[in-house]
């Protein structure tokens, strides 16, 4: 019983393992980056509108996958029901946007 035991308490061990400071300081820095390249496109004021919205569409992007990754630890394993319910709201979000224009433009 007791060996049993132990072995159970070295598999909780090796599924919780703790990351550290150091992916959560990285993951910060590059947040701050993409936030500060956003603000730089737009206050370059010289630069092409529609360039400035792709630019900004792209870090936006980037900082939800960085924020889904690392400060919601949607990287991590068991995470599957939140990641399907995240993926269905943009979905249905995305279908909303896109009728929406439809209805409006006929």
């Amino acid at each position: 019983m007791a060996a049993s035991n132990h072995s159970a308490t070295e598999e909780t061990k090796k599924r919780h393992k703790h990351e550290g400071p150091q992916k959560h300081i990285v993951a910060y820095i590059f947040s701050l980056l993409l936030t500060l390249i956003a603000f730089a496109a737009v206050m370059a004021g010289e630069v092409n509108t529609s360039f400035i919205i792709f630019i900004l569409l792209m870090m936006a992007g980037l900082q939800v996958f960085v924020q889904m990754g690392f400060w919601m630890h949607m990287k991590d394993r068991g995470h599957l029901y939140p990641i399907i319910g995240i993926l269905t709201g943009v979905v249905v979000v995305f279908t909303m946007v896109i009728m929406a224009e439809y209805w409006a433009w006929w």
